[in-house]
């Protein structure tokens, strides 16, 4: 029966995952998994030896209290701070489940495919813990965003994982349980000498691998405890996160090499990260803005991570009420890497009602801005940044955008001429069709919804 309702546990997990993949079915996907976890831990708390139930039961009261917290205290702004959280969280998990086998048992006596499972669980996990809570520090703004590079540094980071390595074939050849706690050590090294020299406008990307460890990570721990829960739960993390990363890399035209170990943004490009340009720009108004878009047949919005610190998701959908109002066609464009975590943007612009169907991915938006009257570009900077096509030595040159320059004309509503995440100028700000709206991205809806009911 036990091996039954794990298998149960496993099919709502594929389910589950499977539903996630639209958004009329995210929802009860997300139940059946859940339901299918549920399943899961309570098998597993029945059929295991249980040392103290008290222990349990704190622990379920204490991680329902921080969940249901979190869930109404935390800022949509703030969920890739989150999903960073989460993931050094599950990997830590797993690293703890390998330590404790190793407390309770001689690791000489473990079978070798226990120990290499231990050990992987353990390298993984911690290196997701350590990793996971570099990038929530950087995407916080706990330390600074930019690259944090220094001579040798490639070296050091070889060798600490040449120390690794020969720690767990010490522990797996000679059971040497002091080796085993050397690798722990060095695994939470290397996950903080991972991340720090990795730029803010790769943190999707790091959030993205660093889920698929944490699953990995679990699996590993699975095979640890031949829980076949544990090892399917774990797969399927791991394997989604890795597909995610590689299209995330594809959408930046970057390897994954690339993002973890060029340092992407230090050096000349980055030093000027938040300096503003002096160039001229053709300055707009409310007034400006309401009269492109009210006399416009067709407007595409782009919204980037400026939308979401100014928490202007409902007042976008507001304005694009208004436009479709006067039979103006709106749709939304949505780049694979916009915001801070994949799937940011959609999921922001949901919380607001936007129809799914308006929202258009990169293949999907890219062909139609020709023939677009008016796109309006909401925080977006480095995925509209023309240099990734025109430029050979940019930084993001290659990187696919959308063409917006192509469109009619474009009203970019920006705080400041202060560069993206990948510390660059952009010289779309400085066309003859681009309008430059400088204000909060709500405040600035708001003002243009206003002034477009006297256009």
């Amino acid at each position: 029966m036990t091996e039954l309702l794990y298998l149960g546990s496993a099919v709502a997990f594929i389910v589950g995952l499977k539903r996630l993949g639209g958004p009329r079915t995210a929802r009860s996907g997300n139940r059946i998994a859940a339901i299918g976890m549920l399943v899961a831990l309570v098998v597993a708390l029945v059929d295991a030896d249980i040392v103290n139930w008290g222990t349990v039961a704190a622990g379920l009261v204490v991680g329902t209290v921080l969940g249901a917290w979190g869930a109404v205290r935390v800022q949509m702004t703030a969920m890739p701070q989150m999903v960073a959280v989460f993931n050094g969280l599950g990997g830590i998990a797993s690293a703890l489940v390998a330590a404790a086998a190793v407390l309770e048992a001689d690791l000489a006596l473990l079978p070798a495919e226990t120990t290499l499972t231990i050990l992987i669980s353990t390298l993984i996990g911690a290196v997701t813990f350590t990793g996971s809570f570099v990038a929530y520090a950087k995407l916080q703004g706990l330390i600074g965003g930019n690259p944090i590079v220094f001579p040798g540094q490639q070296v050091v980071n070889a060798f600490l994982v040449v120390v690794a390595v020969v720690a767990g074939v010490w522990a797996m050849a000679g059971g040497n349980q002091n080796a085993y706690w050397v690798l722990g050590a060095v695994a939470l090294v290397v996950g903080v000498m991972s991340v720090i020299p990795i730029g803010g406008a790769d943190m999707p990307v790091v959030i993205s691998l660093l889920n698929s460890f944490s699953g990995i990570a679990a699996a590993s721990a699975g095979f640890v405890f031949e829980n076949n829960a544990l090892i399917i739960g774990g797969a399927l993390v791991g394997a989604a996160g890795l597909i995610l990363t590689i299209l995330m890399t594809k959408a930046m035209n970057r390897s994954l090499a690339n993002v973890l170990f060029a340092g992407f943004g230090g050096g000349d490009a980055f030093a000027s990260a938040g300096e503003m340009s002096t160039k001229p720009v053709k300055r707009a108004t409310a007034e400006d803005a309401a009269i492109a878009l009210g006399y416009a047949d067709s407007v595409m919005v782009v919204p980037g991570y400026g939308l979401a610190v100014a928490q202007a998701q409902h007042a976008t959908r507001k304005l694009a009420s208004a436009l479709e109002e006067r039979g103006i066609t709106v749709h939304y464009a949505i780049h694979p890497v916009a915001g801070r975590m994949p799937g940011h943007m959609n999921v922001l612009l949901a919380e607001a009602d936007v129809p799914y169907e308006q929202l258009l991915d990169l293949e999907q938006a890219d062909p139609q801005l020709p023939q677009t009257d008016v796109v309006l570009i909401l925080g977006a900077n480095d995925v509209v940044n023309p240099s990734a096509r025109d430029d050979s030595t940019s930084p993001i040159y290659g990187m696919p955008i959308f063409n917006v320059d192509r469109a009619g004309t474009v009203i970019v509503v920006k705080r400041s001429l202060s560069p993206g995440f990948a510390g660059i100028d952009n010289p779309l700000f400085y066309h003859d069709n681009t309008l430059m709206f400088f204000a909060d991205a709500k405040d600035a809806l708001e003002q243009t919804l206003t002034a477009l009911r006297n256009v």
